[in-house]
C-alpha cells in the first residue's frame, strides 16, 4: 500500500449507474476534503465494458500494479447487456479481490428512519446486521471446466475450494467484529447437504469460536437462514458466511430494508499491505442508466466505510449523519425508495449537511 503523505483513491466508476454514483462521490469528497484538510487525491480510471468492447480487456494488463500505489479504490458499478456477466466479473473484480487478499467482503445492513420497507410492521423494526462474507475462495474457484462442448453429453464442472486458512481468517474477523457490537454470530452453513465443504467449514468456525467464550455462535442452513432474514431480520447481529451464501444474503437483506440500492459494500485487506476497495452492491442498472435517477446512498455510504478504513473517522461520521438524515424526507430520496429525488438532488442535499 502506498506510504506517501495523504490519502490516494483510485476512483473507477465504471459502466452505467456506476458513472453517476462516481460523479456524486467525487463531488462528497472533494468538499470533505476542503472541510477536513484530509489530503486525498482523487486519480479516475476508464476501466470499464465499453473498454472490454473497444480494446478486449476491462483494464491494462498492468493494472494491478497502478492500483498497488494507491491506498484505497472506490468502484460504481460493472456491467452492461452485452458483455457476459462472467467476462466482467473475472475482468475486473475478481482479479483485484484476490490479487490484493481482499479476503473480507463487509456488508453491512440497516434500517433507516424514513425509508419504507416491504415487511409487516417495517416502521417498528431496527435491523441492524453485518454480512461478513469470505472473498477470496469458497465456491467462487476457477477450478473445473466444460467438456465436450456443443455435444449432447457436453459437461460442465465447478469445484469449490475451502481452506483451513480461509476459513480461519475469515471466522476471527466475524468474531472479532462481534465483541465490539452485540457479541452474537450466525454462522452459515449447509452441511446437511454439501458433505465436504460445510462440515469442514463448521468445524474450523467452531474451533475458533472456541478460544472466544463470550461470543453467541449459532449455526443456521443457508435455506432456513434465508426465510428467517425474512421473518425476523432484527435478530442477527453478525453473520458469516462464505463466499456464495454471503453473496446472495447481503442482497436478500438489502432488499428487506427496502431497497438494493443503499446497500454498501466494503472488500477488506485487514492487513493493509494492499489497497481494499469500496463498493455499492446494486450492479450498474443498466434499466435507468443516464436517466438520472440512481440512488446514490450505496456509493456515499460505501464512501464512509472507506474513510473510516483511511482513518478518516470524523468526516465519515458527518458523511453518515448527512446520509441518514437525507433519507428521512421524500423529496431527498429517490424513486426506488419512496421518494422524488434525482441523483443529483440528493447530492447537493448531502453536500449542504456537510460543507
Amino acid at each position: 500500500m502506498n506510504t506517501s503523505p495523504g490519502r490516494r483513491i483510485a476512483l473507477i466508476p465504471g459502466d452505467g449507474i456506476g458513472l453517476e454514483v462516481a460523479a456524486s462521490a467525487r463531488r462528497v469528497l472533494q468538499s470533505l476534503d476542503q472541510r477536513h484538510q484530509l489530503g486525498l487525491v482523487l486519480d479516475e480510471f476508464d476501466w470499464s465494458c465499453e473498454r472490454y468492447l473497444s480494446e478486449g480487456a476491462l483494464m491494462p494488463a498492468d493494472g494491478l500494479k497502478s492500483l498497488q500505489r494507491y491506498d484505497a479504490i472506490l468502484l460504481g458499478a460493472v456491467g452492461r447487456p452485452d458483455v457476459p456477466d462472467h467476462v466482467s466479473l473475472w475482468g475486473l473484480l475478481i482479479p483485484i479481490r484476490r490479487a490484493f487478499q481482499q479476503y473480507v467482503n463487509l456488508r453491512p445492513v440497516r434500517s433507516f428512519e424514513g425509508v419504507p420497507g416491504p415487511l409487516a410492521g417495517a416502521d417498528s423494526r431496527n435491523i441492524d446486521l453485518v454480512i461478513v462474507r469470505e472473498n477470496n475462495e469458497g465456491e467462487y474457484s476457477e477450478l473445473g471446466g466444460r467438456f465436450n462442448r456443443d455435444l449432447p453429453e457436453e459437461t460442465a464442472v465447478q469445484e469449490s475450494v475451502f481452506t483451513r486458512r480461509g476459513i480461519t481468517r475469515i471466522a476471527d474477523y466475524a468474531l472479532a467484529l462481534a465483541a465490539g457490537r452485540r457479541r452474537h454470530l450466525t454462522s452459515a452453513t449447509k452441511s446437511n447437504g454439501l458433505v465436504h465443504t460445510m462440515p469442514f467449514w463448521d468445524q474450523v468456525v467452531r474451533e475458533r469460536a472456541e478460544l472466544n467464550p463470550g461470543i453467541d455462535l449459532v449455526e443456521e442452513h443457508i435455506d432456513a437462514l434465508a426465510a428467517k432474514l425474512v421473518l425476523r431480520p432484527e435478530a442477527f447481529d453478525v453473520i458469516v458466511a462464505s463466499n456464495l451464501f454471503g453473496d446472495v444474503l447481503s442482497d436478500l437483506a438489502a432488499g428487506v430494508t427496502g431497497s438494493i440500492g443503499i446497500a454498501p459494500s466494503a472488500n477488506l485487506d485487514p492487513t493493509r499491505q494492499h489497497p481494499s476497495m469500496f463498493e455499492p452492491i446494486h450492479g450498474s442498472a443498466p434499466d435507468i442508466a443516464g436517466k438520472g435517477i440512481a440512488n446514490p446512498v450505496g456509493m456515499l455510504w460505501s464512501t464512509v466505510l472507506m474513510l473510516e478504513h483511511l482513518d478518516a473517522a470524523q468526516a465519515a461520521t458527518e458523511l453518515m449523519a448527512a446520509i441518514e438524515q437525507t433519507l428521512q424526507t421524500p423529496a431527498t430520496r429517490t424513486a426506488d425508495i419512496g421518494g422524488t429525488a434525482t441523483t443529483d438532488q440528493v447530492t447537493d442535499a448531502v453536500l449542504d449537511l456537510v460543507s
